[in-house]
């Protein structure tokens, strides 16, 4: 759906003429705003592995599972690409500056450019909590790819946008945005 919808408006902006649109192809946001008052609460158990891992942190007897330790990669977990969502709302701003320089359509690869694992992520988390967080290995599900990231050479050129914010950051306030949840 998302090719199809990128098809959709580049026949939009090329029909018409002077039109344009930039499609923002997103790499796994994370963290929460570093005020710590907005930040990602999903209802039910979580999806995502950021809610997942400090839901995991704030609950002592929680269990956050790694689904597999065997992949291809640094430490065997799977490698993503964590953007922190300051970045990407930045991201948004330059090209919302940039649709009013050309015509046409572009996709851009909106991410760190670069990949963390699973641990490396956990033990990022750690570090800001300063305590454990008890894990287990559980198998790998199925369709998992072991490593992607975003390349962002792109968005550096055409948006004039990099990242600023790496895994600790991302960690320091998803925990802040954590710590505010539960003290309201």
């Amino acid at each position: 759906t998302k090719l199809y919808s990128e098809n959709m408006f580049a026949d939009w902006a090329k029909c018409l003429g002077s039109r344009s649109v930039i499609s923002l192809r997103y790499f796994n946001p994370v963290g929460a705003h570093s005020s710590g008052i907005i930040g990602e609460d999903p209802n039910g158990i979580p999806n995502n592995l950021m809610p997942i891992i400090a839901k995991a942190a704030s609950m002592e007897k929680l269990n956050f599972q790694i689904f597999g330790n065997d992949y291809p990669t640094r430490d065997g977990t799977p490698e993503r690409d964590y953007i922190h969502v300051e970045d990407l709302a930045e991201a948004h701003l330059h090209a919302v500056k940039k649709t009013e320089e050309f015509n046409g359509m572009r996709a851009v690869n909106i991410g760190s450019g670069k990949g963390t694992t699973v641990l490396e992520l956990l033990n990022a988390f750690k570090k800001v909590l300063k305590k454990d967080i008890k894990f287990t290995v559980g198998i790998r599900r199925e369709g998992d790819l072991p490593s992607y990231w975003a390349d962002i050479t792109l968005a550096k050129k055409f948006l004039s946008w990099e990242p600023k914010r790496g895994v600790k950051q991302i960690c320091d306030d998803a925990w802040r945005w954590q710590v505010k949840k539960n003290s309201l």
